[in-house]
């Protein structure tokens, strides 16, 4: 059963990065299990305060908690009813792209269509030979695990010859995706124009982590994403799906958010002893101060990227309180979002898609018709000759093309 999202033109929502910070005003550290409950309450309480999508991180060293996304997601999935659940991001170059199409199509299932996720390489250097690969090799794996995960979620039997994992031959991944329709898939990144090239060749989303840069670093490559993705002829540059990364802190009286937020960004880990707080505002979307500023701020980004898909916020980092969290979740859900959501869809042109969710993209293969329900015949899992090992035979939908980057590495394009 599909959980029909409420469709948005742009979702709002918050991601975190899973970081297990001192607070710099108790001195207090919480513990893994903690936070990982915290996790949770901060989850469904978006979900509470009105917002669209929760993101979760994946890393695999301290500070960070978040080795398991897809068993946090789906805990959070059974506690919410409408929360898109998505990654920030789910590293394409470290795990097995077997191992990422059946974890995220089970997740799907569970969810009742409410997952989609975001594919990046992280910034972690030394995870690559934790997981056996090579720092070297981090975009061509990121090309190639990525045809490869394209090709599982839209073929039932798949031969796959590569440069980074041993070949496949009659190979199924199970389950197979909700009603036949691939996970939607946003590409990560903060520098890198090869992976928006990646998003446009495939007309996936691009999901531009635009918190730490000058607002022109990431101007340029999302007009290169809107350029290449109408070159491949998935629409126009207006109709290509952008994601944009934000962080705020509010508080009634700006000076009273200045003076709160201080401590958390001066000792952050990931920018603390750097610019000052004011600087780093001023360069990037951090946006400290009353709601009507944040407001502000965030309406115009339209007139910086052109219209957009999805804005998620980083609110949970930083040593960051619980109790505080959840209060910058209501002013966000109660007073921010709205007025957002009105302003965003003012002069909208009518040709401007909606966030992506399952259920519009369902309807947008089938129609009014029925959706694949993937029955598998008696088998012994040896695909390697016979009919398919579903009784439908009919393939899911095949969308756009699986061989960018890869073409000559590999056989079964």
């Amino acid at each position: 059963m599909v959980n029909d999202t409420t469709s948005q033109a742009v979702q709002f929502g918050i991601f975190s990065v899973s970081d297990i910070t001192e607070d710099p005003t108790t001195g207090k550290t919480p513990s893994e299990a903690e936070k990982i409950r915290n996790a949770v309450t901060v989850a469904t309480h978006a979900e509470a305060v009105g917002l669209d999508v929760f993101a979760l991180g994946e890393h695999h060293n301290p500070p960070f908690w978040s080795s398991s996304p897809t068993t946090t997601l789906a805990y959070i999935a059974a506690q919410t009813e409408r929360l898109i659940l998505s990654t920030a991001t789910t590293l394409i170059t470290t795990n097995d792209p077997v191992k990422i199409a059946e974890d995220y199509a089970m997740l799907q299932h569970l969810s009742g269509g409410r997952v989609d996720l975001t594919l990046g390489r992280g910034n972690t250097g030394p995870v690559y030979p934790w997981f056996g690969q090579d720092i070297r090799q981090g975009l061509p794996l990121a090309i190639e695990n990525y045809a490869l995960l394209h090709k599982l979620w839209r073929e039932d039997v798949v031969d796959w010859e590569g440069k980074f994992r041993t070949p496949l031959q009659g190979f199924t991944s199970t389950p197979r995706p909700l009603d036949g329709i691939a996970p939607f898939v946003w590409h990560g990144s903060i520098r890198t124009p090869e992976i928006a090239e990646q998003a446009a060749y495939y007309g996936d989303g691009f999901f531009a982590n635009n918190i730490f840069w000058p607002k022109e670093h990431y101007q340029r490559l999302i007009a290169l994403y809107r350029q290449r993705y109408a070159h491949y002829g998935h629409g126009t540059p207006e109709q290509a799906i952008v994601g944009l990364g934000g962080q705020v802190f509010m508080a009634a009286k700006s000076q009273d958010a200045v003076a709160r937020f201080r401590p958390y960004f001066d000792n952050a880990p990931v920018y603390g002893h750097g610019p000052s707080l004011e600087d780093f505002a001023e360069m990037t979307p951090l946006t400290v101060g009353s709601p009507q500023q944040v407001i502000d701020r965030y309406a115009a980004m339209r007139d910086t990227f052109g219209d957009y898909q999805r804005q998620l916020f980083l609110m949970d980092h930083a040593g960051l309180p619980l109790k505080t969290v959840l209060e910058q979740l209501d002013i966000l859900g109660g007073e921010v979002v709205p007025v957002l959501r009105r302003e965003l869809a003012k002069n909208r042109p009518a040709e401007v898609p909606d966030g992506p969710t399952h259920a519009a993209r369902v309807r947008a293969v089938y129609g009014d018709g029925p959706a694949r329900e993937a029955r598998p015949r008696a088998n012994r899992g040896d695909n390697l000759a016979g009919p398919s090992p579903y009784q439908d035979a009919a393939a899911a939908p095949v969308l756009a093309g699986s061989a960018f980057g890869a073409a000559a590495t590999r056989k079964g394009a």
